[in-house]
């Protein structure tokens, strides 16, 4: 029998992502909400209950809510709200972070998909404080370029409107108080003492996403050189094979939206031997948010981790 799966919350960017994901697919049966019960709570419930997986596509509140709403033991639960990024019980959807991420996904009830940011941050501190390269106290900032999808339909409209505003046709640094909603899980998954100084940046493309950190070598313990900081990147990744790669190479310049359509990730190291920036390129509806989502679904439901995505 086809595992059956509910996306509370289809008509977000992220839930319809999911969704044309899994349409396509024939070892999947999507449970579907008629259009007019959509808000209907007891219709909502009944669904949730019936299915092997939940996605919830929702705000945070309403995330917490929803979660209130499965009874049955057996459903399990995606949330890619931040209401659990953080939260006890609940598993951080990153599998290719660590063999013990990789498990505690395949064997949980309870996974919180990933922030599109927080996916490029951590894809490129963690390999560095698990090797004990990166000193937790470190000092660290970060950038990151993000399409317009990731804002949401409320941004999506403004920047598709046809009497938008002329300054949506250059960048848009945004986050200034330093309080991006991302920040919690970039420094407690990545055991940081503190979170890093944050610039993201919102651009006039529809999606993809080029999360950067600036490095020292000096910053760094162990490592010297640029090839070194490079091989422990793909010695790290090879160990946890899935959507994650290190390129081999350095482009002349890196373009946001250079992974648009994927669900993957390649971590480019560029410099030299004392200073040198890593740059995680992926889109942030794929391996940022949808892409993830599926991947972990996969993994929670016994299917091939990366059936159905965009490789």
């Amino acid at each position: 029998m086809k595992p059956k799966a509910y996306i509370d919350g289809k008509e977000g960017t992220t839930g319809l992502q999911i969704y044309g994901r899994l349409a396509a697919r024939d070892d999947i049966e999507l449970l579907l909400i008629d259009e007019g019960k959509r808000k209907d709570v007891a219709e909502r419930q009944k669904l949730m209950n019936a299915a092997d997986l939940v996605f919830l596509c929702l705000p945070d509140a309403a995330a917490v809510e929803a979660v209130g709403l499965v009874e049955n033991p057996d459903t399990k639960i995606i949330d890619a709200s931040t209401a659990h990024r953080t939260a006890p019980g609940w598993a951080y959807g990153f599998p290719e972070l660590s063999p013990a991420h990789r498990e505690a996904v395949r064997n949980s009830k309870r996974v919180a998909n990933p922030g599109c940011h927080a996916t490029g941050f951590i894809s490129l501190a963690y390999p560095l404080v698990a090797a004990g390269v990166l000193p937790k106290d470190a000092p660290l900032s970060c950038f990151s370029l993000t399409g317009y999808s990731g804002g949401g339909k409320k941004m999506i409209a403004r920047y598709e409107a046809p009497d938008r505003d002329s300054l949506l046709s250059s960048p848009g640094v945004y986050g200034l108080p330093q309080a991006h909603k991302h920040l919690p899980e970039m420094r407690v998954v990545c055991g940081l003492d503190f979170p890093p100084v944050f610039s993201p940046v919102v651009d006039d493309y529809y999606k993809g996403m080029a999360t950067t950190i600036p490095l020292r070598m000096s910053q760094l313990r162990g490592v010297s050189t640029l090839r070194e900081v490079r091989e422990l990147y793909a010695s790290h990744y090879a160990k946890t094979p899935g959507a994650v790669s290190v390129a081999d190479g350095v482009p002349a310049l890196i373009y946001g939206a250079a992974s648009a359509g994927k669900d993957t990730l390649s971590v480019i190291v560029a410099g030299n031997d004392e200073q040198f920036t890593v740059t995680a390129l992926f889109d942030n509806l794929g391996k940022g948010a949808s892409g993830a989502a599926v991947q972990n679904m996969n993994l929670m439901l016994g299917l091939p981790e990366l059936a159905g995505l965009n490789l």
